[in-house]
Protein backbone atom coordinates (compact mmCIF):
# COMPACT_ATOMS: atom_id res chain seq x y z
CA UNK A 1 0.00 0.00 0.00
CA UNK A 2 2.68 2.67 0.61
CA UNK A 3 3.19 5.37 2.97
CA UNK A 4 0.29 8.24 1.86
CA UNK A 5 1.32 11.13 3.72
CA UNK A 6 -0.56 14.51 3.71
CA UNK A 7 1.08 17.73 3.75
CA UNK A 8 0.41 21.20 6.13
CA UNK A 9 1.93 24.62 5.73
CA UNK A 10 5.50 24.68 6.84
CA UNK A 11 6.21 20.62 6.67
CA UNK A 12 8.59 19.30 4.72
CA UNK A 13 7.81 16.34 1.89
CA UNK A 14 9.99 13.54 2.02
CA UNK A 15 11.41 11.90 -0.90
CA UNK A 16 10.39 8.55 -2.44
CA UNK A 17 13.91 7.38 -1.34
CA UNK A 18 13.91 8.84 2.18
CA UNK A 19 10.08 7.16 2.54
CA UNK A 20 11.70 3.80 1.92
CA UNK A 21 13.59 4.08 5.53
CA UNK A 22 10.84 4.01 7.18
CA UNK A 23 11.35 1.32 9.65
CA UNK A 24 7.63 -0.10 10.33
CA UNK A 25 5.94 -0.76 7.46
CA UNK A 26 2.32 -1.44 9.09
CA UNK A 27 2.45 2.67 8.79
CA UNK A 28 0.59 4.11 6.22
CA UNK A 29 -0.87 7.78 7.17
CA UNK A 30 0.52 10.71 8.55
CA UNK A 31 -1.56 10.46 11.84
CA UNK A 32 -0.24 6.54 12.45
CA UNK A 33 3.90 8.06 11.51
CA UNK A 34 2.87 10.86 14.04
CA UNK A 35 2.09 8.36 16.68
CA UNK A 36 5.01 7.08 16.33
CA UNK A 37 7.20 9.64 15.86
CA UNK A 38 5.88 11.12 18.78
CA UNK A 39 6.08 7.85 20.99
CA UNK A 40 10.06 8.07 19.91
CA UNK A 41 10.84 11.71 20.60
CA UNK A 42 9.09 10.65 24.13
CA UNK A 43 11.33 7.92 25.07
CA UNK A 44 14.30 10.64 23.80
CA UNK A 45 12.69 12.79 26.10
CA UNK A 46 13.25 9.99 28.39
CA UNK A 47 17.16 9.84 27.61
CA UNK A 48 17.66 13.52 27.92
CA UNK A 49 16.37 13.82 31.10
CA UNK A 50 18.55 10.63 32.65
CA UNK A 51 21.58 11.22 30.88
CA UNK A 52 23.68 14.38 32.20
CA UNK A 53 24.41 15.91 29.07
CA UNK A 54 27.72 18.11 29.31
CA UNK A 55 27.67 21.74 28.80
CA UNK A 56 30.71 21.16 26.33
CA UNK A 57 29.04 18.71 24.43
CA UNK A 58 25.89 20.41 23.49
CA UNK A 59 26.64 22.02 20.59
CA UNK A 60 28.68 19.92 18.41
CA UNK A 61 27.64 18.42 14.89
CA UNK A 62 27.77 14.79 16.78
CA UNK A 63 25.41 15.41 19.63
CA UNK A 64 22.91 17.46 16.63
CA UNK A 65 22.99 14.08 15.04
CA UNK A 66 22.68 11.79 18.31
CA UNK A 67 19.69 14.05 18.91
CA UNK A 68 17.94 13.26 16.08
CA UNK A 69 18.60 9.56 16.42
CA UNK A 70 17.23 9.35 19.69
CA UNK A 71 14.18 11.41 18.42
CA UNK A 72 13.27 9.06 15.51
CA UNK A 73 15.81 6.64 15.06
CA UNK A 74 12.88 3.45 15.79
CA UNK A 75 11.19 4.93 12.59
CA UNK A 76 13.56 6.25 10.56
CA UNK A 77 16.57 4.49 9.22
CA UNK A 78 18.47 8.04 8.37
CA UNK A 79 17.57 9.39 11.79
CA UNK A 80 20.55 11.26 13.03
CA UNK A 81 22.05 11.39 9.12
CA UNK A 82 22.45 14.85 7.08
CA UNK A 83 19.78 15.09 4.35
CA UNK A 84 21.06 14.08 0.96
CA UNK A 85 18.14 15.77 -1.23
CA UNK A 86 16.99 19.68 -1.71
CA UNK A 87 14.07 20.59 0.17
CA UNK A 88 11.45 23.04 0.44
CA UNK A 89 13.12 24.98 2.55
CA UNK A 90 17.13 25.12 4.33
CA UNK A 91 19.95 25.73 2.90
CA UNK A 92 21.89 23.52 -0.24
CA UNK A 93 22.20 19.80 1.60
CA UNK A 94 25.97 20.25 0.59
CA UNK A 95 26.19 22.80 2.97
CA UNK A 96 24.46 22.07 6.13
CA UNK A 97 27.62 20.66 7.57
CA UNK A 98 29.39 24.45 7.32
CA UNK A 99 26.25 25.92 8.18
CA UNK A 100 26.03 24.33 10.99
CA UNK A 101 29.38 24.60 11.95
CA UNK A 102 28.82 28.41 11.48
CA UNK A 103 26.01 28.39 13.91
CA UNK A 104 27.79 26.45 16.66
CA UNK A 105 30.31 28.92 16.25
CA UNK A 106 27.70 31.84 16.48
CA UNK A 107 26.24 30.20 19.56
CA UNK A 108 29.23 29.67 21.62
CA UNK A 109 30.50 33.01 20.96
CA UNK A 110 26.59 34.48 22.07
CA UNK A 111 27.33 32.48 25.51
CA UNK A 112 31.00 33.46 26.23
CA UNK A 113 30.13 37.42 25.50
CA UNK A 114 26.37 37.40 26.42
CA UNK A 115 25.64 38.94 23.27
CA UNK A 116 21.56 38.18 24.00
CA UNK A 117 19.64 36.87 26.65
CA UNK A 118 19.21 33.43 27.67
CA UNK A 119 15.91 33.06 26.08
CA UNK A 120 17.26 34.87 22.60
CA UNK A 121 20.32 32.64 21.94
CA UNK A 122 18.31 29.75 22.36
CA UNK A 123 15.96 30.72 19.93
CA UNK A 124 18.30 32.12 17.50
CA UNK A 125 19.83 28.81 18.14
CA UNK A 126 16.48 26.91 17.18
CA UNK A 127 15.70 29.24 14.47
CA UNK A 128 18.72 29.14 12.38
CA UNK A 129 18.75 25.20 13.06
CA UNK A 130 15.77 25.02 11.16
CA UNK A 131 16.33 26.97 8.42
CA UNK A 132 19.61 24.82 7.61
CA UNK A 133 17.06 22.04 8.29
CA UNK A 134 19.77 19.59 8.19
CA UNK A 135 17.36 16.03 8.39
CA UNK A 136 14.97 14.90 5.66
CA UNK A 137 12.48 15.09 8.86
CA UNK A 138 11.81 16.35 12.46
CA UNK A 139 13.57 19.40 12.12
CA UNK A 140 10.81 21.81 13.57
CA UNK A 141 10.89 19.32 16.74
CA UNK A 142 14.19 18.42 16.68
CA UNK A 143 15.53 22.54 17.24
CA UNK A 144 12.86 23.13 19.69
CA UNK A 145 14.35 20.34 21.73
CA UNK A 146 17.79 22.04 21.31
CA UNK A 147 16.07 25.17 22.29
CA UNK A 148 15.10 23.39 25.77
CA UNK A 149 18.56 21.66 26.35
CA UNK A 150 20.32 25.05 25.76
CA UNK A 151 18.30 26.65 27.81
CA UNK A 152 18.03 24.18 30.65
CA UNK A 153 21.35 22.85 30.48
CA UNK A 154 23.84 25.78 29.64
CA UNK A 155 21.38 28.59 31.81
CA UNK A 156 20.15 26.89 34.88
CA UNK A 157 16.34 28.38 33.36
CA UNK A 158 13.14 26.42 32.56
CA UNK A 159 12.36 25.34 29.25
CA UNK A 160 10.42 26.67 27.06
CA UNK A 161 6.09 25.88 26.44
CA UNK A 162 5.97 26.22 23.25
CA UNK A 163 2.10 27.29 23.88
CA UNK A 164 1.57 23.35 25.14
CA UNK A 165 2.10 22.27 21.83
CA UNK A 166 3.79 19.97 19.21
CA UNK A 167 3.25 21.74 16.69
CA UNK A 168 2.46 18.24 14.84
CA UNK A 169 -1.25 19.25 14.14
CA UNK A 170 -2.56 22.29 11.67
CA UNK A 171 -4.12 24.31 14.03
CA UNK A 172 -4.10 27.69 15.19
CA UNK A 173 -0.95 27.08 17.38
CA UNK A 174 0.52 25.58 14.68
CA UNK A 175 -0.23 28.38 12.15
CA UNK A 176 0.92 31.15 14.69
CA UNK A 177 4.39 29.08 15.41
CA UNK A 178 4.77 29.39 11.35
CA UNK A 179 4.35 33.07 11.38
CA UNK A 180 6.70 33.45 14.18
CA UNK A 181 9.25 31.56 12.06
CA UNK A 182 8.35 34.00 8.93
CA UNK A 183 8.69 36.85 10.98
CA UNK A 184 12.34 35.45 12.26
CA UNK A 185 13.08 35.06 8.45
CA UNK A 186 12.68 38.39 8.20
CA UNK A 187 14.82 39.22 11.33
CA UNK A 188 12.68 39.33 13.61
CA UNK A 189 12.70 36.85 16.82
CA UNK A 190 10.68 38.83 19.31
CA UNK A 191 7.35 36.57 18.43
CA UNK A 192 9.10 33.38 18.27
CA UNK A 193 10.89 33.80 21.45
CA UNK A 194 7.15 35.37 22.72
CA UNK A 195 5.66 31.90 20.81
CA UNK A 196 7.84 29.77 22.73
CA UNK A 197 7.43 31.60 26.23
CA UNK A 198 3.88 31.64 25.99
Amino acid sequence: MGLDLKYEDGQTPLSEEEKEGLLIKSITTHGELDEHEQLNIEEAINWIIKTKIKKDKILTEDFIKTLHKKMLGNVWSWAGEFRKSEKNIGVKWTSIGIKLRELLNDTNYWIENETYPPDEIAIRLKHRLVNIHCFPNGNGRHSRIMADIIIESIFDKKIFSWNQSNMVKADETRKEYIRSIREGDKGDITHLIKFARN
